[in-house]
């Protein structure tokens, strides 16, 4: 009899070759026989190890093998022509389906993912797993690679490595971020590049996290003014499907509230917008573009800082952190973000809460996102020193 050929497995996997022979006779492959396959770079984040491979003789399908991901390592997005059973043995992890909430998995659970479902799993940001996987082929594929899970879609894993809590513990709570304050960029940074998994995690983060419906609404408007109508509109869709999803689920979020007073109007509405404008941004705004088009500033003062800002249902950390988040996500903006990062410590971020949104938003794919943030941050702390 022949030994098994170790290709890739059925799963978020790979897929399995096995060269046998026709038999009616039971085969045992002993443990430790096979060599340990690692989980190709393109199929996978993280350091992903496959044992155990096996598939059935003809005219049997089946396929797998057992799956060892380390903390943070998971699958690429991929589906299965014929569904894909994993069976939890060790370890926490997670598995997602699109456009659904991230689930825990712990060992004991059984997971049955249905035919052709695009969906990614893997462990957790601080907890290892492992799960024996089993697939069927059809026509020889038994699994069809597609991208890669972003950090943000991961969600809360890739913020989880960010601070530990010895850590986080041993600084002054105004020297961190809050959970809710730390979802803000990630679900700005989503919708400025126009990602919806990446941004129905996020928003799922936030919302688990305990930022009202209100409060979120209120990131997704404000950005608008920096990332356009189009995108603020299509967060806006995205937000009400993960509304209508947890509900399904049974999860009631907080509505949060409106805010207290409406906003001023007239002369009002832009003495109130010229004096939130001045204080943010640290005296008068002028410069040769106010001069070239005025018209600009008076809709900065008039809307932004006035119709938007005027608005008391998010506090104005809350509205930074989603400004630079999104800034950061959009190339060419630097002038802008770093104009922001001043902006932040004058409502009150400290520079260590703005390295942690600088680490945060290391973590995406994007390597420029965190580069961006990091570069205007150190360029505002040395305007603010001089």
């Amino acid at each position: 009899m022949k030994t098994l050929i170790a290709p890739l497995v059925a799963l978020s996997l790979m897929a399995s070759e096995v060269d046998a022979e026709e038999t009616k006779q039971i085969r045992i492959t002993p443990s430790g026989t096979q060599a340990s396959l690692k989980g190709p770079a393109e199929n996978f984040t993280g350091n992903v190890q496959v044992d155990g491979l096996f598939k059935g003789s003809a005219p049997a399908r089946v396929g797998g093998g057992t799956v060892t991901f380390e903390p943070g390592a998971r699958t690429a997005w991929h589906t299965h022509p014929l569904g894909q059973t994993l069976i939890v043995t060790a370890g926490v992890g997670y598995v997602q389906q699109e456009g659904g909430p991230r689930q825990e998995i712990r060992p004991g659970d059984i997971v049955w993912i249905p035919p052709n479902v695009r969906h990614w799993h893997g462990a957790t940001a601080r907890t290892g797993m492992i799960h024996i996987a089993i697939a069927e082929a059809e026509n020889g594929t038994a699994v069809a690679w597609a991208e890669k899970v972003t950090d943000i879609a991961y969600g809360v894993a890739a913020q989880d490595t960010l601070v530990s809590p010895a850590t986080k513990n041993s600084l002054p709570s105004s020297e961190t971020l809050s959970t809710k304050q730390r979802a803000v960029p990630l679900i700005a940074a989503a919708m400025a590049v126009s990602d919806m998994s990446a941004l129905s995690s996020a928003l799922n983060l936030g919302l688990d996290a305990g930022l009202t419906v209100s409060e979120v609404k209120e990131v997704l408007v404000q950005l608008y003014a920096y990332t356009g109508f189009p995108r603020s509109l299509n967060a806006l869709s995205e937000l009400m499907k993960v509304l209508e999803a947890r509900q399904q689920r049974g999860i009631q979020d907080a509505p949060g509230r409106e805010p207290s007073h409406p906003a001023p109007t007239g002369q009002n509405l832009i003495a109130a917008g010229k004096a939130n404008q001045t204080q943010i941004s640290g005296g008068p705004v002028r410069g040769p573009v106010f001069d070239f088009a005025p018209v600009i500033n008076q809709y900065l003062q008039a809307h932004l800082f006035g119709d938007i800002f005027e608005r008391d249902n998010l506090d104005w950390q809350s509205r930074e952190l989603a400004t630079v988040g999104a800034l950061a996500a959009t190339p060419g903006a630097d002038l802008q973000l770093r104009s922001h990062m001043l902006a932040s410590m004058r409502v009150g971020l400290s520079e260590a809460q703005l390295r942690e949104v600088t680490k945060l938003l290391s973590s995406l794919d994007d390597p420029t996102v965190g580069e961006r943030a990091s570069a205007a941050l150190n360029q505002a702390l040395t305007l603010q020193g001089g």
